[in-house]
C-alpha cells in the first residue's frame, strides 16, 4: 500500500493494517504529513507542524505494535490540535498577537490522554483570535479556507481543524465548541463534528467562557469520532468544571439503527430564518431517518430565541478577557472581540444574574422537551459559506456571528450533546449539514442515529483544494 492510499483512510483501516503489519505507524504519519504538504497553502488549516516529533512519535508507535503491545485501538493515529489546546513543545498562540511563539511545557487534558494513548500529533489548526467568532481568521496567521471553494470561510472556530478533517490531513481533530464551533465548521466543511455533553471532555486551562465550551472531535466518520472520545471523553482533576460518568465505550450502541427511535424535526426553531437550500436539504435528511425506522415528527420546541442570552454571557466573557490587558495589547485585538466587549460595559450584574436564570429556563425546556423526544433535528447553520475575512455574510444586515448561526449556541447553553451531519450539498457543490441533539448525558443515542445516517448515506468528501469549481 503507497502513501497515498494510507493518505485517505480511516482510524478503523488504519488499525487493521497495524495489526496485520500491512502497513505502519510512520508509513500513515508520512502519508499524513505529504498530505500537509499538498494541501495546507490552498487551505491554511495548520498554524503549526511538527514533523519531526511526529516521526520520533511514529517510530515509537511502529516499534509498539511490532511487538503486539500497542497502547490503545488509536496508538500511532495522526491527529492534530486546535490552536486553542496546550500541547507540550508546541506554541500556542490561539491567533493572537498578544501571545508569543513560547513552546507549552505541558499538555492539557486532551492532549495529555491522546498523548498516552499513542496518538501522533503533527501540529496545531488555526482559529480565530482566542476563538471568539464562527469563521476563521486571525491577525497572526490570516484566514483558512474552504477546501469546497478557497474563496469561502470554512466556518470557526475550529475551522482548521474542519478544513484538515476534509481534506484528511490527519484523521483525528480536535475541536472546541462554545457556540457551535464545532458544529458550525463541520457542516461548512461537509465533515462529522460532536459536541459531547459538558464537563465530559475535560479542558484546561479553561477557556474565557469556561460553562460554555465543549471539546470534541471532528472526523469523516462517527466511529472515529467514537475512537477520539474513548481516549479524551474521560475525567481530569484539573478542569473544575469536569464531571464524570462518561460510558465505557462512547460507541456501544452505533449499530442499533434507528428503529425505536423518535426524533422532533424543527425547521427553524420558531425563529431562524434559513438558506432555501439548506432547508430543502435537511427536509430531505428528515425523510431519510424516517425511512431508516425513526419516529420523525415535525414540532415547534416551544422557546424564543436565546441569543440576548448567549450575548450577554458570551460578551462579557470579552470584556473580562479585554480589561485584563494593557492598552497596547487592547490595540492587537480583533476589532470585532473589541466591539463585543464594550457592548458589554453597558451591562450591570443584575443583566448577567437575569441572563443565567434565562440560561437555566431554557435548559428546563429542553430537557422537557426530551422526555417526549429522543433528539431533536434541526439545521446546523442557517446560511451557506460566505467569503473569507468577512463576520457575516456580505450584503446582509447582520452585525455578528450568532445571527448566522441561530441553532447551535442554544445547545452549549443547555450544555447538551449535539452534532453536525453532512447530508448532502446544494445546487453549486457547497456542502449542508443538519443537527442532532439529546439531553444530556445522552450522548450514545446521539452518536448512535448519527452513524446510522451517516452508514446508509455517505458523504462525499473533497480530494484537493478547488478554487474555481463554482465561479
Amino acid at each position: 500500500m503507497n502513501d497515498t492510499d494510507l493518505g485517505t483512510l480511516d482510524a478503523q483501516t488504519l488499525r487493521q493494517l497495524f495489526e496485520t503489519r500491512r502497513a505502519s505507524p510512520l508509513e500513515a504519519t508520512r502519508a499524513a504529513l505529504a498530505r500537509i504538504d499538498q494541501f495546507n497553502e490552498a487551505v491554511n488549516a495548520y498554524v503549526h507542524v511538527d514533523a519531526e516529533g511526529a516521526e520520533q512519535a511514529a517510530k515509537a508507535s511502529a516499534r509498539r505494535w511490532g511487538q503486539g503491545k500497542p497502547l490503545s485501538p488509536i496508538d500511532g493515529i495522526p491527529v492534530s490540535m486546535k490552536d486553542l489546546t496546550e500541547v507540550a513543545g508546541m506554541p500556542c498562540r490561539a491567533g493572537s498577537l498578544t501571545t508569543s511563539n513560547a513552546l507549552c511545557d505541558t499538555d492539557a487534558p486532551p492532549a495529555r490522554m491522546l498523548r498516552e494513548a499513542g496518538a501522533i500529533f503533527l501540529g496545531k489548526t488555526n482559529t480565530p483570535e482566542f476563538g471568539w467568532k464562527a469563521v476563521t481568521d486571525n491577525r497572526v496567521f490570516g484566514a483558512t479556507t474552504n477546501p469546497w471553494d478557497t474563496r469561502l470561510t470554512p466556518g470557526g472556530s475550529s475551522g482548521g481543524a474542519a478544513a484538515a478533517a476534509a481534506l484528511n490531513m490527519g484523521v483525528l481533530h480536535q475541536g472546541g465548541d462554545s457556540g457551535g464551533s464545532i458544529r458550525i465548521p463541520a457542516a461548512f466543511t461537509g465533515v462529522f463534528g460532536f459536541k459531547p455533553t459538558f464537563g465530559w471532555t475535560p479542558q484546561w486551562p479553561p477557556a474565557k467562557e469556561p460553562s460554555l465550551s465543549h471539546l470534541g472531535p471532528l472526523t469523516r466518520s462517527v466511529r472515529d469520532a467514537v475512537s477520539m472520545l474513548n481516549v479524551m471523553g474521560r475525567y481530569d482533576y484539573r478542569d473544575p468544571y469536569a464531571t464524570r460518568g462518561q460510558p465505557e465505550c462512547w460507541g456501544a450502541d452505533l449499530d442499533k439503527g434507528l428503529e425505536g427511535l423518535r426524533i422532533g424535526y424543527s425547521a427553524d426553531l420558531g425563529y431562524a430564518d434559513v438558506e432555501p437550500q439548506i432547508a430543502s436539504r435537511v427536509k430531505e435528511a428528515a425523510e431519510k431517518m424516517e425511512a431508516l425506522g425513526a419516529e420523525v415528527v415535525e414540532v415547534d420546541p416551544g422557546f424564543s430565541s436565546p441569543l440576548d442570552t448567549f450575548r450577554k454571557m458570551w460578551f462579557t466573557a470579552s470584556l473580562d478577557q479585554w480589561r485584563q490587558m494593557d492598552q497596547s495589547q487592547r490595540e492587537q485585538l480583533d476589532p470585532g472581540m473589541v466591539a463585543n466587549a464594550r457592548e458589554a460595559e453597558a451591562w450591570s450584574a443584575l443583566d448577567l444574574f437575569r441572563a443565567l436564570t434565562d440560561r437555566a429556563l431554557l435548559t428546563q425546556q429542553l430537557e422537557h422537551f426530551n422526555q417526549h423526544y429522543h433528539l431533536i433535528m434541526t439545521p446546523s447553520v442557517a446560511v451557506l459559506p460566505f467569503e473569507i475575512n468577512q463576520e457575516v455574510p456580505p450584503g446582509s444586515d447582520m452585525r455578528d456571528w450568532e445571527e448566522w448561526a441561530p441553532f447551535s449556541y442554544p445547545f452549549n447553553l443547555s450544555q447538551q450533546p449535539a452534532a453536525s451531519v453532512p447530508c448532502g450539498f446544494t445546487d453549486n457543490g457547497l456542502p449542508v449539514g443538519f443537527q442532532l441533539a439529546g439531553g444530556k448525558f445522552d450522548d450514545v443515542r446521539v452518536l448512535r442515529a448519527c452513524h446510522a445516517f451517516m452508514e446508509a448515506h455517505p458523504p462525499r468528501f473533497p480530494t484537493v483544494p478547488n478554487p474555481s469549481q463554482y465561479a
